[in-house]
């Protein structure tokens, strides 16, 4: 792999692409093994171009000349300013939702232009996700005016909050006598928090592009709380961040998504260290021990065990050594440019762990027990852990993103699946791009290059746990598989949506309803494969399948134990399907004997 060059799979295109689809993900899965996407360095590069001058430089240097705390060069003199971190917050909430940050360019599927969020959410007619119809006055499939309106304003608010004068409340200086940069003014917060909850209430993209989850709660607590409730309440929220994470890390999802990011990490060069994650290359690609050991002693224990040292520890020693260790996790995800790209999210959990627990320690004040009544500590812990709870329980609730399960693989995801010139009619939606592969050819790859650089995505599925599945469900629904597109349903999202992190349920059937609105498909031109996350007390995940004419066709589960101990090109056929519900005259397709099941059977 160079630098401008990638690492393309060592096929002839014109005559792969008439290979059978399954011995197309077989190929392509193996050349994921060795090297990733193969994306070239030099895109690498821009990403961490991107980081250091937009969010670090450029972010540093309007945060600290805004809170008058001295040049952003001297570190000392601003890192453990209070005014600092709030700023630091919103910038980064202003970057996410702007799309300047995660699920930025082209490792997220964005090719041209590399950049989605503003130019889809500033542009009457595209397509918005409610998240729930029971929610008055965010009728329709459509951008408005008005939620353009209610966009610009969310931003402009941003822009207000970062830039205006400092306050100087009292706690604050009963807290840090010498302290002469303030905090935020609380009644400017009112604005971006209220605007981020209405956009979200017309738009859960918004919501989450602006990684919600994880800021709203922060810029709650700066215009509400005085300042050491503030600073435990903060302490609080990212541990249930990190705790979160590590208890969504049990099951089989997650070793099965190590492997795969290993892969692709541009900082890891050897083939060998590689194929160490997997169990026998090239014949058998479920994880290995290797693979295990990383997620769960490098991943799980890490996010369980050192977060409640950072909350309960009143030793100096024992805090910074746990400090360290959560700035070292947070610098290997970033080197390993995972697809969803939330490099700036890294770094400020970096920079979070620094001035939480050592610019304000436990013993000086700052521990769960100093908060100023056991009523307030019970409604941060429940405010923070109540949607962690209900999306683990019911995860068709809630994004995987409330429910804090960041990189656990237990994702909604879906496979799309157009029969042949059908997924040209996506080019009816309002939006400023056309489809991934259209992007790719107009960057001038040719098409066939384009088309398999693209089917390396659904070879990118089929090696997490949910990937079987989906493929199998393809297998016993469509007959003429192998002559149709299929498409990793998060990177045509992103086509659609401009923006995904890996939430099947930005893509689930309404949103494959608003596109049929616009598109028009015919019965059985384009179908998808969905399924639902894994709830953390059952054994299965809930599957969809979804013909865009009809709507859903199909209901059902699959084990997944079962789906994971196959490998990715599925050999043995497709796994285990027991069927839940189906609609009255649909007839499945596919080619492996079942052709209208009953309600409750298992093919």
């Amino acid at each position: 792999m160079g630098f401008k060059t990638g690492n393309f799979p060592p096929v002839d295109p014109q005559t792969f692409l008439q290979k059978p689809l399954l011995e197309r993900v077989k190929a392509l899965a193996l050349h994921w093994v060795e090297y990733g996407f193969g994306t070239p360095k030099m895109v690498h590069t821009v990403y961490v171009t991107k980081l250091l001058v937009l969010y670090v430089a450029i972010g540093t240097s309007l945060v600290t000349w805004t809170s008058h705390c001295g040049p952003p060069w001297d570190v000392g003199g601003w890192w453990d300013q209070p005014i600092v971190y709030e700023k630091a917050i919103l910038w980064t909430v202003l970057l996410e939702v702007l799309n300047l940050a995660g699920s930025w360019g082209p490792i997220a599927g964005k090719f041209k232009p590399m950049l989605g969020g503003v130019l889809f959410y500033a542009r009457v007619g595209t397509i918005r996700m409610r998240p729930w119809k029971a929610v008055p006055f965010t009728n329709g499939q459509y951008r408005t005016p008005v939620d353009v309106a209610l966009y610009l304003g969310l931003l402009a608010s941003l822009v207000t909050a970062i830039v205006v004068p400092a306050g100087h409340p009292g706690s604050l200086h009963e807290a840090l006598p010498n302290n002469t940069t303030g905090l935020i003014k609380p009644g400017v917060l009112i604005a971006p928090i209220v605007l981020l909850v209405l956009c979200g209430l017309r738009d859960k993209t918004i919501f989450l592009a602006a990684r919600a989850e994880q800021y709203l709660p922060p810029m709650i607590f700066f215009a509400v709380l005085d300042f050491t409730n503030m600073i435990v309440a903060l302490k609080i929220a990212i541990v249930i961040v990190w705790l979160g994470a590590g208890i969504s890390k049990f099951g089989h999802h997650f070793t099965a998504v190590v492997a795969p990011m290993v892969s692709n990490a541009p900082t890891v060069l050897s083939k060998r260290v590689k194929r160490w994650h997997y169990r026998d290359f090239p014949n058998d690609v479920r994880p290995s021990k290797v693979a295990g050991t990383m997620a769960h002693v490098g991943g799980t224990c890490v996010e369980l065990i050192v977060p409640l040292v950072l909350l309960f520890s009143t030793n100096s020693d024992l805090t910074r050594a746990a400090i360290t260790v959560m700035v070292i996790f947070h610098i290997f995800i970033i080197l390993m440019f995972p697809l969803a790209v939330p490099l700036e999210w890294n770094v400020l959990f970096g920079y979070a762990v620094i001035f939480l627990f050592w610019g304000f320690p436990n013993q000086d004040g700052y521990g769960v027990g100093d908060m100023s009544n056991a009523g307030l500590t019970v409604a941060v812990i429940a405010g923070s852990v109540f949607f962690p709870i209900l999306g683990n329980l019911r995860p068709d609730l809630v994004s995987f993103l409330p429910s804090m399960r960041q990189y656990a693989g237990n994702w909604a995801s879906a496979l799309w699946c157009f029969a042949p010139g059908a997924e040209d009619k996506l080019n009816l939606l309002t939006r400023p791009c056309k489809n991934n592969v259209q992007q790719l050819e107009q960057m001038g790859y040719p098409p066939e290059i384009a088309e398999i650089t693209m089917q390396q995505t659904i070879a990118f599925r089929s090696l997490h746990s949910q990937g079987r599945g989906l493929f199998s469900l393809l297998l016993v629904h469509v007959a003429d598989l192998n002559d149709r597109i299929v498409r990793e349903g998060e990177f045509a999202c992103n086509s659609v949506l401009g923006f995904n992190f890996g939430d099947g349920h930005l893509h689930s059937k309404e949103m494959i309803a608003a596109i049929q609105t616009r598109c028009q498909f015919a019965p059985g031109e384009f179908v998808v494969a969905w399924v639902e996350s894994q709830p953390i007390h059952k054994p299965t995940q809930a599957y969809e399948f979804i013909d865009a004419a009809l709507g859903v066709v199909e209901r059902g589960t699959w084990v997944v134990s079962e789906a994971v101990n196959e490998q990715p090109w599925l050999p043995n056929g497709p796994v285990k399907l027991t069927v839940t519900w189906t609609r009255e005259g649909y007839v499945r397709a596919g080619n492996y004997g079942v052709v209208e099941p009953e309600v409750g059977a298992t093919v």
